[in-house]
């Protein structure tokens, strides 16, 4: 009898965890990663150092999202990344950019899931909204920044990346996005009025 009564409960259990990880509609997820940005030639610089250079600045993303369409192969979910880099330092050859800048990006978008109910659930992402940089009031080796320092611009957002279920409402994701925006001020003329932003990191996400 006591068997019986052990056996009822882990079927029920597991019955509700199905049926909770079936009722999941909304999602909330965390990553860290770096923010890569291609060096960047400066119109009338030296030729032996041309290049403004990126340094791959440590980048924190949060998502949230809520699935509205589901038939077991694909689903569809509009989510919101928002991706913020503390400190993204800058170098050049002459004392004339800022030290460093301060980015943020916030892009509605749809995402796509292939098999959203396996343990292994591959994804795209397409979206837009905006950014803002913020440079440092310093120069890179001393003294006052005498440029503008706040940039405000309109960003498009593609992204991939896959989600590895490892409990009921727990998933591991690894992703990639660029964040297409415009560029900073950076007090140089790199002849580019647009950049990519391109994120790379890992972190959880938890459906509920």
């Amino acid at each position: 009898m006591a068997r019986t009564w052990f056996g009822m409960a882990v079927v029920g259990m597991l019955w509700l965890l199905t049926a909770n990880a079936a009722a999941q509609k909304y999602e909330i997820g965390g990553s860290i990663g770096r923010m890569f940005v291609s060096d960047q030639g400066v119109v009338g610089a030296d030729p032996s150092n041309p290049n403004l250079h990126f340094g791959n600045g440590l980048t924190y993303e949060a998502t949230f999202g809520r699935r509205f369409f589901d038939i077991g192969l694909i689903s569809l979910t509009a989510e919101v990344p928002f991706a913020i880099t503390p400190t993204e330092k800058l170098n050049f050859g002459v004392n004339v950019v800022p030290k460093s800048y301060r980015a943020f990006f916030v892009t509605p978008a749809a995402r796509v899931n292939l098999f959203p109910t396996t343990n292994f659930s591959p994804w795209v992402s397409f979206g837009g909204g905006f950014g803002h940089f913020s440079a440092s009031s310093t120069l890179e080796f001393g003294g006052a920044n005498p440029g503008a320092t706040g940039t405000t611009t309109g960003v498009f957002q593609s992204g991939a990346g896959l989600d590895v279920k490892v409990l009921p409402t727990l998933k591991l994701r690894a992703e990639f996005r660029d964040f297409y925006s415009g560029v900073p001020q950076l007090n140089v003329d790199t002849g580019k009025s647009r950049q990519h932003n391109m994120f790379v990191g890992g972190g959880v996400v938890f459906s509920f």
